[in-house]
């Protein structure tokens, strides 16, 4: 609606303390991938690893709790909590934004879970913009979630590389209406059908339910259900469909490419990432790579964020454009105006 605008007040993350190591993972493989391969190539030096007590929603509320402390927000404030945690969760069939609900007290809230997956940060912004842009009983909300997909990976299935750097952690950041600076001016995303069965957890669901014999199995069994179609797919519309997302938002915001002052992007290997800042003109100091997180799915847009405004990369009138893809295939961007 005319008049209204919708800012960022603040963000938290929760990252567990063990690492997984580019000499862990090159071991992982069987020598397959040397340790200076998984670093140059993969680009990780290091990547987080849950323990015991890192669930998936258990890391959301810890992540939600650090963004209220940081933000100063009260939570009985919270209008409505946008989950995007995994579907890889503590308790399947439970509801993670009621959990975070209760963990932080937003007792006013109501709270649902949304999914796409590593772009689901990117596009639950869109959906609590358009929200409280749409409903004028809703003011502030929290998207926030966990991500320990990871688990799921075999290190031994060459095919599996791109998902090597599977991390884990947590975020939350919180999105408040006329809140005059921070604002979210547009919002692009794209999605392709026809790869929603390229890639996902092969057993465990019910195409493939689990039995006796498949266990040990089904539990290393995220993999390229498709790979040769994916990987076809892909280098034909991918990166004109993150581009025109990218374009999209710009648009929507009055702006170009040339006003993009940081590049708020979630870890691709190395020569994607420094191929796409120069596609867009940027230099490597206008953005993080997070060789050292990993990709901790859809929890890294906030990450990026939390680290670029501690460095000092992103300041009063920074124009940041963040940008996420997932499987299934979704592509996305924001733009995001820093300051007042």
């Amino acid at each position: 609606m005319k008049g209204i605008n919708v800012g960022i007040v603040g963000m938290g993350t929760y990252l567990p303390n063990n690492v997984m190591t580019a000499k862990q993972i090159s071991d992982a493989t069987n020598g397959v991938w040397s340790e200076e391969a998984v670093i140059t190539k993969l680009g990780i030096k290091q990547k987080r690893l849950a323990g015991p007590e890192d669930g998936t929603q258990e890391m959301g509320a810890r992540a939600a709790k650090k963004c209220l402390e940081n933000t100063g927000v009260d939570p009985l404030d919270i209008d409505v909590i946008l989950c995007i945690g995994e579907e890889w969760k503590e308790y399947p069939l439970t509801t993670s934004a009621c959990y975070i609900q209760d963990a932080i007290g937003a007792t006013n809230a109501w709270g649902i879970d949304v999914q796409n997956r590593c772009c689901t940060c990117v596009s639950a912004m869109k959906i609590a913009r358009d929200m409280l842009m749409a409903d004028d009983e809703i003011n502030t909300i929290m998207v926030c979630g966990g991500y320990r997909n990871g688990d799921f990976v075999d290190y031994t299935d060459k095919n599996m590389s791109m998902m090597y750097n599977l991390s884990a952690g947590g975020g939350a950041i919180i999105l408040k209406k006329n809140y005059g600076k921070n604002l979210l001016l547009g919002s692009k995303i794209m999605s392709d059908g026809s790869l929603s069965r390229t890639a996902g957890v092969e057993i465990g669901g019910i195409a493939h339910p689990f039995n006796k014999d498949n266990i040990e199995e089904g539990y290393k069994s995220l993999r390229l259900l498709e790979p040769q179609k994916m990987k076809d797919r892909l280098n034909e519309v991918s990166m004109p469909n993150w581009y025109h997302c990218i374009d999209e938002s710009l648009r929507q915001a009055d702006l170009t490419r040339a006003d993009i002052d940081y590049l708020d992007v979630l870890h691709m290997k190395r020569s994607g990432h420094n191929g796409m800042l120069a596609d867009l003109g940027l230099t490597p100091e206008q953005s993080i790579y997070l060789e050292d997180y990993g990709h901790v799915g859809q929890i890294d847009q906030i990450l990026s964020l939390e680290l670029a405004l501690k460095e000092g990369k992103v300041k009063n009138g920074s124009v940041v454009c963040m940008i996420a893809a997932g499987i299934g295939y979704v592509w996305s961007a924001n733009i995001i105006k820093w300051g007042k």
